[in-house]
């Protein structure tokens, strides 16, 4: 076994040092023996003692160096074993589940965790094609490989993974690139479960819709008032007038109020209603007209004034789940409610940022936020409302939400001047998707 790169100069110089000292001794020994016991002897023997001392000392030097490379050898193959058993070690005590596996999806590494996750043996699994990726994903694998190849980690994705059932189930993936010395390239995939963190968020996502559907209840009833109130009118013209001709134009305002109260109802239901997380190409721009617009009950009883400037973001696309990206400007939208005095004033702005990535501000003129609260103001339950006014998990459901989306949120407040809240995200543009491998 050859010595490493970085120990070969001294192994060398080691092995010629030791070797030049034991041939020094050597004829510094035989010219003293030579002297002592051989000062009379004929040129002859005195040609042979020089032969002998000289295959003596060949000797001697080829013994020293077999022995000396020997048990450098012994050593670094000991090192080396240590250090594998040591890598095992690691590799089968860590907590996530790791994958060693090539651009062709081929396994050559399978820990314990990753049996214990997915059900998989690493009999079963090395060798082969990785087992758990379900078919939706293969594309976001292939462009995750891409980034990774490209130099680009990819860090703390939640994505799905499915085991050996065939079950698809959430997880957090980190995948980052591993090269071995002979230069091959592979990737690291390492995955944890995480299907209790995402029921917890979806509670957490559902106790504050809940939360903001009590809180907009009573404008929603005064918003339904006028409309309805509208209706009886008409009906009771139209009882008034059961002698005359039936009058079109009071059916066709029953027609608009009636659809009116039931597109509103209908909005109204699928906000509280709970559906899987599915990213797709959402408009931004329309996410947020319709959140303002289904906030339009409660805006018209404070009487606050928006201010929507956001054609700059038209046209501008994001990778998100349309019913979390809603959520996020919900909670912003309702807090800036919440906090502005009744005639007070909303501003959204939304427009890109750079070429890949699109902002959204909402900015409100209401009480703010104190220097001493707002370090904690995306903490889980902490909230500057007063009781019976918040849970403190808006903000903090907000962040999560963002962050999986791969963007951003910062907040920047003034006591009794306002707050204005930054929200970042990923463009997404259509690319072309290199094929890595297959299931």
């Amino acid at each position: 076994m050859e010595p490493s790169s970085r120990e070969r100069p001294w192994f060398w110089a080691t092995l010629m040092l030791s070797s030049v000292s034991i041939v020094a001794v050597v004829f510094a020994v035989w010219e003293l023996v030579e002297n002592r016991f051989f000062r009379e002897v004929d040129y002859v023997t005195l040609h042979y003692l020089y032969i002998t001392r000289g295959i003596g000392s060949s000797l001697l030097l080829a013994f020293w160096a077999a022995w000396y490379v020997l048990r450098h050898r012994r050593r670094v193959e000991n090192e080396l074993r240590h250090s594998e058993e040591r890598y095992r070690g690691l590799l089968e005590a860590s907590p996530g589940a790791v994958a060693l596996y090539d651009a062709a999806w081929r396994v050559t590494e399978w820990n314990a965790s990753a049996e214990r996750l997915y059900g998989f043996s690493k009999a079963e699994v090395v060798g082969n094609c990785l087992p758990t990726i379900p078919a939706e994903k293969e594309a976001e694998l292939r462009e995750f490989l891409r980034q990774v190849a490209a130099g680009q980690p990819v860090v703390n994705v939640e994505t799905l993974r499915r085991n050996w059932q065939g079950i698809p189930f959430e997880v957090e993936m980190s995948l980052l690139p591993f090269r071995e010395p002979g230069g091959e390239r592979f990737f690291l995939e390492v995955t944890a479960d995480i299907r209790e963190r995402v029921r917890l968020r979806e509670t957490m996502l559902q106790v504050e819709k809940l939360s903001s559907m009590g809180r907009m209840a009573a404008g929603t009833a005064h918003h339904l008032n006028t409309p309805l109130a509208a209706m009886l009118l008409r009906v009771q013209m139209m009882r008034e007038r059961l002698h005359a001709q039936l009058s079109s134009a009071d059916v066709e305002h029953l027609e608009q109020g009636l659809r009116f109260c039931q597109q509103f109802v209908q909005r109204l239901l699928e906000f509280s209603r709970r559906g899987p997380v599915q990213k797709q190409v959402t408009d931004i721009v329309r996410t947020i007209e319709s959140v303002v617009s289904f906030l339009t009950p409660p805006l018209l009883a404070k009487r606050a004034r928006i201010q929507l400037e956001v054609s700059p973001g038209n046209g501008r696309q994001v990778l998100a789940d349309g019913s979390q990206l809603e959520a996020v400007f919900l909670i912003l939208l309702s807090n800036a409610l919440d906090a502005i005095l009744p005639e007070g004033t909303i501003a959204i702005r939304c427009g890109p940022l750079s070429p890949d990535r699109v902002g959204v501000e909402v900015i409100d003129n209401g009480c703010g936020i104190g220097a001493a609260d707002l370090p904690h103001i995306f903490e889980p339950f902490f909230t500057t409302k007063g009781p019976g006014r918040g849970t403190g998990l808006g903000l903090a459901i907000a962040r999560n939400i963002v962050l999986e989306h791969g963007g951003s949120i910062r907040l920047a407040s003034t006591l009794n001047r306002g707050t204005t809240v930054f929200v970042e995200l990923p463009i997404w543009s259509p690319r072309p998707v290199e094929e890595g491998g297959s299931a």
